[in-house]
C-alpha cells in the first residue's frame, strides 16, 4: 500500500497528486486514508522515510560492506547508472528537493539529512582509502564527497529529463575518477 502511494509521488509529483489519486492507487478511501496516516503530507513523509530505507541506505550500506572502496564506489555508481537508464522516474529524494522542499521546511530537513547519508557514505569510504592519500592529492575527502554527492544528483536530473546513456556514464566515471585520484600516488 505505501509502495503504491510512494510510486505515485514519485512518478507525478507532490503537488500533481491528488488524494483521491492515492486512494485510487492504495485501493482504499480517502476517509482509510486520512485514518491510517493523517493527511496526504504526512503520508508524503512516509513515503520519503521508505524510499530512503528501501534506496538510499542499501546503496550506502552496499558500500560501506566494501572492502576496497574505489571498488564500491564505482559499484554504487555502475548500479545508479543502470537503474537511472530501466527507470526514467529519477530520485524521490532529488526530485523532492526541487519540487517539495523550497516551501516545506520541515520536509527540506528530511531530504537535506537523507542526501547528507549518501555523502557521508562517500566520506566514510574515501577515509578507508591509505593513510596520506588525501593530503598527498591535495584533496579533501568530505569535499570530495560531496562532489560525488553532487554527481549522483546531477545523473538522476539527466536521467529523468531523458538524458541518454553515454551522458550518464560520463558523470559516473567522473565520480569514480575523483576516487581514484584520492588514492594515486
Amino acid at each position: 500500500m505505501l509502495a503504491a502511494a510512494m510510486d505515485q509521488f514519485w512518478r507525478r509529483g507532490y503537488e500533481a497528486t491528488s488524494v483521491r489519486d492515492l486512494a485510487s492507487v492504495m485501493s482504499i478511501t480517502g476517509a482509510s486514508l486520512y485514518n491510517a496516516f493523517g493527511d496526504k503530507r504526512s503520508l508524503f513523509r512516509h513515503c520519503l522515510d521508505a524510499y530512503r530505507d528501501t534506496y538510499a541506505r542499501r546503496r550506502i550500506a552496499e558500500l560501506d560492506a566494501t572492502e576496497e572502496p574505489v571498488r564500491g564506489i564505482r559499484a554504487f555508481f555502475e548500479e545508479l547508472v543502470a537503474a537511472s537508464l530501466k527507470d526514467r522516474r529519477g530520485c524521490l529524494l532529488v526530485n523532492s528537493a526541487m519540487e517539495v522542499a523550497p516551501w516545506d521546511s520541515e520536509l527540506a530537513a528530511v531530504i537535506q539529512a537523507s542526501l547528507r547519508e549518501i555523502e557521508d557514505g562517500f566520506h566514510r569510504a574515501l577515509e578507508r582509502l591509505p593513510a596520506g592519500t588525501h593530503s598527498r592529492q591535495g584533496q579533501d575527502a568530505r569535499a570530495t564527497a560531496r562532489q560525488m554527492l553532487s554527481a549522483v544528483i546531477a545523473l538522476r536530473v539527466l536521467a529523468r529529463a531523458g538524458g541518454d546513456g553515454n551522458r550518464l556514464r560520463s558523470i559516473a566515471r567522473s565520480a569514480v575518477a575523483l576516487a581514484e585520484d584520492c588514492r594515486s600516488p
